[in-house]
């Protein structure tokens, strides 16, 4: 940025926007690149700003521009400070809502640590063999305590989940309620937004033995999975839900 005491030589920092465009001259570029040689932070920065290239072919159809120039022409075009100030920021802006979304994130997993630690087990007990009370699983608690569930069956694999919402400041805390599921199987609560984003809530591993089998011998597959999620979005921008294994099959669709 001008100090608006007359040109001076950019600090090599301030020059990281200007060589990603490409629009500084053969003695600048080459001193640039012998600062970038010892300097974590600018590589970092290069790093992230890399495919801003293609912007630069837009520049030849602005007014004022003149003629169009030829494919493999238009990225030595050398835009105004101005325009290529403005193309960083542009970048620098995406980049931080980036940062923000990922900060939800991290808030809604932290909220539910400190609601309680929603653990992917069994009502009766965990993946150990233990004996846990029916009423000891915080994630059980939490579902049930919710007002806002909705429920989906898949017609082709059986499995039925129901997804407990409740809104927050930070998006939407959810908890699932999983049956008649048979593992081994790694699978992912997804919500979808209206906007067609999609959010992985929680991750886990289903047993040999499964979740809410009917007429299970055992009660540990007998008991359906509690466990518990966050998303960012907030409950009116989610669609619908996804239970997905990690090889990508869809086990059942829940309408939000």
């Amino acid at each position: 940025m001008s100090s608006g005491q007359g040109a001076s030589v950019p600090n090599e920092h301030e020059t990281v926007g200007a060589y990603a465009l490409g629009i500084l001259d053969d003695a600048e570029a080459t001193a640039f690149e012998a600062h970038l040689a010892t300097c974590e932070w600018c590589a970092q920065q290069l790093d992230e700003l890399a495919g801003m290239e293609p912007v630069l072919a837009a520049l030849a159809d602005l007014p004022g521009s003149g003629s169009t120039p030829a494919i493999g022409e238009s990225l030595s075009a050398r835009p105004s400070p101005r325009l290529a100030e403005k193309l960083v920021d542009e970048v620098a802006e995406r980049r931080a809502r980036k940062r923000r979304r990922s900060f939800y994130l991290v808030a809604a997993a932290a909220a539910l640590i400190i609601g309680g630690p929603l653990v992917a087990v069994a009502t009766s007990g965990g993946d150990s063999g233990g004996n846990v009370a029916a009423g000891a699983s915080p994630a059980k608690t939490l579902f049930s305590a919710m007002p806002d569930k909705v429920t989906g069956t898949d017609p082709a694999t059986d499995v039925t989940a129901t997804v407990g919402m409740a809104k927050k400041d930070w998006g939407t805390q959810a908890v699932l309620e999983l049956k008649n599921v048979k593992g081994p199987l790694k699978c992912s609560l997804i919500a979808v937004g209206t906007n067609g984003e999609r959010e992985t809530l929680s991750s886990w591993s289903v047993p040999n033995w499964g979740y809410g089998i009917p007429g299970a011998k055992s009660e540990e597959a007998k008991n359906p999975l509690y466990i518990g999620g966050g998303a960012a979005f907030q409950p009116n921008e989610i669609d619908h839900f996804e239970v997905m294994t990690f090889d990508g099959k869809k086990l059942v669709e829940v309408d939000a």
